[in-house]
C-alpha cells in the first residue's frame, strides 16, 4: 500500500510541475512582451513630438559645365574651408548616381576616405564601364562613382560621402553633402579663414 501511494504521489506531483521545457517558454514569453515599451503605440501619455533639423548647406559655385572634359577632375572645398572638405568634380561619360547635365555623367564626392581618413586626391580611374576612386593610400578601399560613391572593396564601411550638384546654365552649383565627411560630428562646422 506504501509503494502504491508513493507512485500515486509522484504521478501528482509531475501533474502540478513545469517542465524545463515549458518554463523556458512562457518565461521568455513573459519577458518578452514584459519589454516592449507602452510609448511603443500612439496617443500614450508618454508620447513626445520632437522637430526635425534642417541643415541649409551653403550654395557654391565651383565649375562651368563648359569647360569641363571627361575624365579630367576639378578639386575644390566644400562645404567649407575646414579639415577633410577638398572634394572632386568630374565628368565620367557615363550616367552615374546623383548625376546631373544631359548624360548625368557630372558627379562630386569628398576626397577622404571613409575608413581612417586617407586623401584619395588623385585617385579617379576609368576604366571600361567603371569609374572609380581608389585605391586609398592606407588600407586599399575603393569606391564606385557609379553607384552613389559605395564601397567596393577595402577597409572602408561607408559610401564615399556625395557633394549634391545643381546646374543651373552653364554653372555648376554645390548645395549639400549625402553622407558625413571623415573626421567630423556634422558636415557644416565654423571655420575661421585666414
Amino acid at each position: 500500500m506504501i509503494a502504491n501511494s508513493e507512485q500515486n504521489s509522484s504521478k501528482r506531483h509531475n501533474k502540478c510541475m513545469m517542465s524545463r521545457r515549458d518554463f523556458l517558454l512562457y518565461s521568455g514569453a513573459a519577458t518578452a512582451v514584459s519589454m516592449v515599451p507602452l510609448t511603443l503605440f500612439a496617443g500614450t501619455d508618454s508620447e513626445t513630438q520632437v522637430e526635425g533639423r534642417i541643415v541649409g548647406y551653403p550654395r557654391k559655385k565651383i565649375a562651368k559645365l563648359s569647360q569641363l572634359s571627361n575624365h579630367i577632375p576639378v578639386h575644390f572645398q566644400y562645404p567649407d574651408e575646414g579639415k577633410n572638405s577638398i572634394a572632386m568634380l568630374v565628368k565620367s561619360d557615363i550616367e552615374c548616381g546623383g548625376g546631373i547635365g544631359l548624360q548625368r555623367d557630372i558627379v562630386a564626392y569628398s576626397m577622404t576616405c571613409t575608413h581612417q581618413g586617407g586623401p584619395l586626391t588623385g585617385a579617379y580611374k576609368a576604366t571600361g564601364e567603371h569609374r572609380i576612386v581608389g585605391q586609398c593610400p592606407f588600407h586599399l578601399s575603393t569606391f564606385d562613382l557609379r553607384r552613389h560613391g559605395i564601397m567596393v572593396s577595402g577597409q572602408a564601411f561607408e559610401s564615399l560621402p556625395q557633394v549634391l550638384l545643381e546646374l543651373e546654365g552653364d554653372d555648376i552649383y554645390a548645395v549639400g553633402v549625402m553622407g558625413l565627411i571623415f573626421g567630423r560630428m556634422e558636415n557644416l562646422i565654423d571655420v575661421e579663414v585666414s
